[in-house]
Parts: C-alpha cells; sequence; structure tokens
C-alpha cells in the first residue's frame, strides 16, 4: 500500500473468511447470507434435504473492498420450497474442499455439530429485538443473550422468526481510540482501498490516518475557515448534550475503509487475531482515556465468537437510525444544507452509507439494490491502484442520498413493516431549525398502503411512535429555542404534520386491528399499550421498545425523567390534552423486576416478544446482558 505504517505487518497466511456467515432474509424459496473473504471465494453451499449448490455469480456477488477483502452477498433462489418449524443444517464448502464451516470457522458451532443451521418460521410466534451497540461502553453486549438462549433452546419450535435490530448496529460517530487503532491495523493488514479527500487538511486517506489529529482531534482536519465552523462542531466537536448524552465525534470515522474496518471487527472475532495495534502517541489524558476504552475494546472483543454464533444461526434483519451514519442524521433542513454543502462532510456520510448498504441494507431485500449494487461493483473495480476512483466515488454516494427503497416489508404473518425514518423527512418549511419529520407525507400514503386489510402487524420504528411524554416535551422546548440538536430532538409527536398522520392511519378502518410498533433509539426499555379513546372496536397497539444492546440511559437522569412524568402526565392530569395524543389512552407495563412505581427500564439486554394466533403480544420480555434474570413487562390491571 502506499501509506507507510507503525502497526506490525503479520505475514502469515491470511484465512479464507474474515466474517460471517451472517443468516440475513430467508425464505422457504430464497436464502440470503452474508460474509467477507480474504479473497474472492468458490463456493459451495451444503443444504440439508437439497444437497450441494455450487454458488455461481448469479447466486454470490463478489464486491472487492480492498486487496484481501471480498464482500459475498450471496442469494440463493430454490425451486423446492424448503420445510418450516423445523432444524435445517446448512455449511458452506470453500474451493471444492471437502471441509467446511466446522474447519475454518469452529467458532460459529454450538456443541459437538459438525455446521451450523437455521427454522424457516412458518409464522412469526416470537422474535428477538434491539438497538444501540457501541462496543466501548461498560455494559455488557446484549447479542450475548441471544447466544445463551439458542444454546439452551434446542427444540425448532422455541427458536425464535428472526432477530431484528432496529437501528445504531454500528457506532461510526463514536468510536474509541483503541478501536480506531485496530481499524488502522486491519486497514493496513487486509490493504482496505485508499481514497482522495476534499475540503479537508488532508488530501487523502493514508494522510489521514498518520496525521496527529487523527485521534482524538479530528476537529483539526478542517480547515480553519468560519464558513466550517458549524461543520466543525456538528460532525467533530463533541460538544456536551446538557439532557440526554455527552456526544464524543473526537474519533469520527471518515473514510470508506475505517468504516468496513469496523464492521469486521464488531462482528467476528478472526480480523481481531490479525492485528496487534499499539497505542498512538498521545498526551497523558488521552492516554488515560485510551487505557480505559481498552479495558472495554478487551471486554467486547471477548464475546465476538459467540456474537457471530447467534448471527449464523437466527436470520437477522437490520435497518439504520443515525450513529450507523451519524450522530442527528437529517435532523433538520438546516443539519442537511450544512452537511450535504460541504465535500468533506457529504463525503463521510456518503462513505457510512455505502458501507450500511453493502454490510446491513442489502441483506434485507436484495431486489431492491440492483443498480446501486452494480454502482459499488464498478467504484471497487477502480480501486486496483489503491485509490478509489473519486469520481465515481462521488457519483455512487450522490444515487445512495437519493435512494428511496431503505425500507422494506417481509411477507409473514404477522406482516412486518420496516420504515426508513432517516432519509425521506418531511421538512420543516416554516423554521429550517426545526425537527423534521420522520416521514415525509409520500412516504407515509406508502406506509399505509402496506398496512390496508392486514389483521395484525408488526411496525419496525428505529424511534418510538409512542415515547415517554415528558422527555418529548423537554425536547420541544429544546426545539422552540432554536437547539434541537443538544437534546436529540427527533420523535414522532416533534412534526405536527408526521404526527397527526401516522396517527391517522393508526385510526384507518382497513388497516390492522392489532399493532405491535418495536422501536429502540432512546437507551432504555418500556412497553406501552394504546387504546383509542371512546372506540370499542380498536385498534390495539403496542408500543415496545428495546434499548440499547451494548448502552444504557444515564441512571440517576432516568430515574427522575420517569418519576416526573408519571406525576405530570398521570391519567387524571391536564397535560395530557396538550399532547398530540389525547384522544389515545397509555396503558404502561410494568416491569417485573422494577421498583414501585417504575415504568422504564434501564439494562442493557435484548428484547422477545413472543405473538398469539392475532398477532397481539402474549408475552414481552428484556433479557439482562449483566447476567440478572430476564425481566417480563406485566400489563397492570388499570392504567394507574
Amino acid at each position: 500500500m502506499s501509506m507507510s505504517s507503525p502497526f506490525p505487518d503479520s505475514h502469515r497466511s491470511l484465512p479464507p473468511v474474515l466474517a460471517g456467515p451472517l443468516l440475513r432474509r430467508l425464505e422457504p424459496t430464497r436464502l440470503v447470507l452474508w460474509l467477507v473473504g480474504t479473497r474472492a471465494l468458490s463456493l459451495t453451499l451444503r443444504l440439508q434435504g437439497v444437497g450441494d449448490i455450487r454458488l455461481d455469480a448469479g447466486q454470490c456477488t463478489v464486491i472487492p473492498v480492498g486487496k484481501h477483502a471480498f464482500v459475498h452477498l450471496i442469494d440463493v433462489p430454490l425451486a423446492t420450497a424448503l420445510p418450516c418449524d423445523t432444524l435445517i443444517d446448512y455449511d458452506l464448502l470453500i474451493d471444492d474442499a471437502a471441509t467446511g464451516i466446522a474447519d475454518w470457522a469452529p467458532h460459529l458451532l454450538y456443541g459437538e455439530a459438525r455446521c451450523p443451521n437455521f427454522v424457516l418460521r412458518s409464522r412469526i410466534d416470537q422474535l428477538m429485538h434491539g438497538s444501540c451497540r457501541k462496543p466501548h461502553h461498560p455494559a455488557a453486549d446484549g447479542l450475548l443473550c441471544v447466544d445463551r438462549f439458542l444454546a439452551t433452546e434446542h427444540a425448532a419450535t422455541e427458536r425464535p422468526a428472526l432477530l431484528m435490530m432496529s437501528g445504531d448496529q454500528v457506532y461510526a460517530d463514536d468510536v474509541a481510540g483503541p478501536m480506531l487503532r485496530a481499524i488502522h491495523a486491519l486497514i493496513t493488514q487486509l490493504g482496505l482501498f485508499e481514497e482522495r479527500l476534499e475540503g479537508a487538511v488532508v488530501s487523502d486517506s493514508a494522510k489521514l490516518y498518520e496525521h496527529p489529529a487523527s485521534y482524538y482531534h479530528r476537529a483539526d482536519l478542517l480547515p480553519a475557515l468560519e464558513s466550517n465552523k458549524t461543520l466543525r462542531e456538528r460532525f467533530f466537536g463533541g460538544a456536551r448534550k446538557p439532557i440526554f448524552t455527552s456526544s464524543s465525534a473526537d474519533n469520527h470515522l471518515v473514510t470508506f475503509a475505517e468504516v468496513m474496518a469496523m464492521y469486521l471487527l464488531v462482528w467476528s472475532p478472526t480480523p481481531w487475531t490479525l492485528i496487534a495495534p499499539q497505542p498512538p502517541a498521545l498526551t497523558p489524558e488521552r492516554r488515560k482515556r485510551y487505557a480505559l476504552e481498552q479495558t472495554r475494546i478487551d471486554d467486547f472483543k471477548g464475546g465476538l465468537g459467540d456474537v457471530a454464533r447467534a448471527m449464523a444461526h437466527l436470520p437477522c434483519l437490520m435497518i439504520f437510525d443515525d450513529h450507523d451514519i451519524t450522530d442527528d442524521w437529517n435532523l433538520s433542513a438546516q443539519w442537511e444544507e450544512t452537511a450535504y454543502g460541504h465535500p468533506f462532510s457529504k463525503r463521510i456520510i456518503g462513505n457510512a452509507l455505502l458501507a450500511y448498504m453493502l454490510c446491513q441494507g442489502w441483506g434485507n431485500n436484495p431486489d431492491a439494490f440492483g443498480d446501486v449494487l452494480e454502482k459499488a461493483r464498478l467504484l471497487s473495480a477502480t480501486g486496483h491502484d489503491d485509490y478509489l476512483d473519486s469520481d465515481v466515488q462521488d457519483a455512487l454516494i450522490d444515487d445512495l442520498l437519493g435512494f428511496q427503497h431503505w425500507h422494506y416489508v417481509l411477507p409473514t404473518t404477522p406482516a412486518l413493516v420496516v420504515i426508513d425514518t432517516r432519509t425521506r423527512r418531511w421538512r420543516s418549511e416554516m423554521n429550517l431549525k426545526q425537527p423534521s419529520g420522520l416521514l415525509d407525507w409520500e412516504a407515509l400514503s406508502e406506509l399505509q398502503q402496506e398496512l390496508l386489510d392486514h389483521p395484525s402487524a408488526i411496525i419496525v420504528s428505529p424511534a418510538p411512535i409512542f415515547g415517554v411524554k415528558l422527555i418529548e416535551t423537554v425536547q420541544r422546548v429544546f426545539s422552540w429555542c432554536g437547539y434541537p440538536l443538544l437534546v436529540d430532538a427527533e420523535n414522532w409527536m416533534a412534526h405536527r404534520g408526521a404526527a397527526q398522520v401516522i396517527l391517522n392511519i393508526f385510526r384507518h378502518s382497513r388497516t390492522p386491528g392489532n399493532y405491535v410498533v418495536l422501536s429502540g433509539d432512546v437507551h432504555y426499555s418500556f412497553v406501552y399499550e394504546v387504546l383509542i379513546r371512546h372506540r370499542q372496536a380498536g385498534p390495539r397497539i403496542w408500543q415496545i421498545t428495546s434499548s440499547g444492546i451494548k448502552n444504557e440511559f444515564p441512571p440517576t437522569l432516568l430515574e427522575w425523567f420517569d418519576r416526573l412524568n408519571r406525576w405530570l402526565y398521570s391519567p387524571r392530569s391536564p397535560l395530557n390534552w396538550l399532547t398530540k395524543r389525547r384522544r389515545m389512552r397509555i396503558i404502561p407495563h410494568i416491569p417485573e423486576h422494577a421498583e414501585a412505581g417504575e415504568r422504564l427500564w434501564n439494562s442493557a439486554g435484548i428484547g422477545q416478544v413472543f405473538f398469539n394466533e392475532k398477532g397481539q403480544p402474549q408475552e414481552i420480555f428484556q433479557h439482562n446482558s449483566n447476567g440478572a434474570p430476564k425481566t417480563r413487562m406485566i400489563a397492570p390491571d388499570n392504567d394507574d
């Protein structure tokens, strides 16, 4: 590669597979899987009851992202439908060898098994879900709860239908120093493609990685111009957010190679075995922070084998939220003008979105990505001299920023409708600083059409549709004062038009009688049952929020929010009539192990929902990553 490197470069032979396989969208007549190899692999899918399927170019699209990193997008149609509700073994053989996953990825297997398996459920009678997995958060990894569940539940009919990850699968904008150092070491080891940068102090990615400001000071990479002040604060400032979170963007990922390396390092233990990163030169204060982050990254790394094992056995569906790309992504029209009006910030967003498409978006609904996937393949072909072609890269980024098919629907029972609340926003025309609606009019109309005539539906909305009223009120106050960025003022009720339309969709006579809304984003978990006042025939709505997988809300602050919300917005409070949901009756479920009156559960982990034949939640649990017993969310006898 063109860059010199401070990292030790191992000359050992690289393993054939760096990450995966991950099970993505699985149907009786179609299997979609994802993996990354160190070369373009000749693969054979061995499928129980079917036999060996040699994967040709029509069934496996290979996209190089470096000299020794090749994304394999596997999409296999089947002439005969596979059986439902039974364990089906599968294996991937490399280069016509008789050896399979047991030889090149034994960490993916349970017990004495020689290959992994999956189950195609005839209906969604249970699923697991969660969001917000930040590697350097001190909480244990909630995806380990999924692995523990799969390790003990052996019957096919007890296997969840899917794992739904509803946002912030990676944190491109909040990266620990040791993770960034590992990313740079992996870029060197795998020869991930370089790129040229416009609008920054550094001219290309190689100079970025070597620059003294690359660790904890990425704001300094912007030219010192007054016109860049807002951009600097928005992307790299690490500005304190006085209510909810402290934003730590000073290691914000910039290049496509950095984001791709991040995906490999959060989904697989194998890349970590190829690198031995050493700390960079830091100030004493930064060394202390680096050392603390290192202990947390080491703990995170220790569980990756089990995480990868779970994702090789359970279909994984995903949708982005902001941290997959950058904090507060598309929060307001003013945010968009600032971010997309500068070549450097536009490239940052575009690189993360390209990596999301390859690692997450494609596997949800491969049919939607034909054109942009072909353009991504053409871009990768320009990396033969180490550097991607900037014109081709920028053109692809423009296409991705205008892409309108990130959402998708699974033809399951109940129907699973996953919505994109990030790129099709209802922008405020009165004040560009005001938060945009999470879906615009056209997208909301399409959502209503998807829901018509279904008896029940599961909607995945990264942000809760029915959130905590007090917190939404605080967000509204900051928005009125012109500071929506300070409090992540993104909720369905923040925009009058979007709020009214989504509530009207629920009231439509031909939309489902039973809705379950799965959400994340907020770093705490709760369940609300929602009824429309003075209407006996329904619909019934359950807002089920599980957040985060590896993140938590500041506990004392959440305790006060929970308590004040119960006082100020009790069922008889006149404040309820000032909210947009005044025609709806909100019944909170009580966490089983909560202290008296507590409605919000603050523990990293993963949610699990069991459904009855009508598509209504029968039991709702939150599995706690700290080893505590799982928490059942109990419907009260009344809504006191």
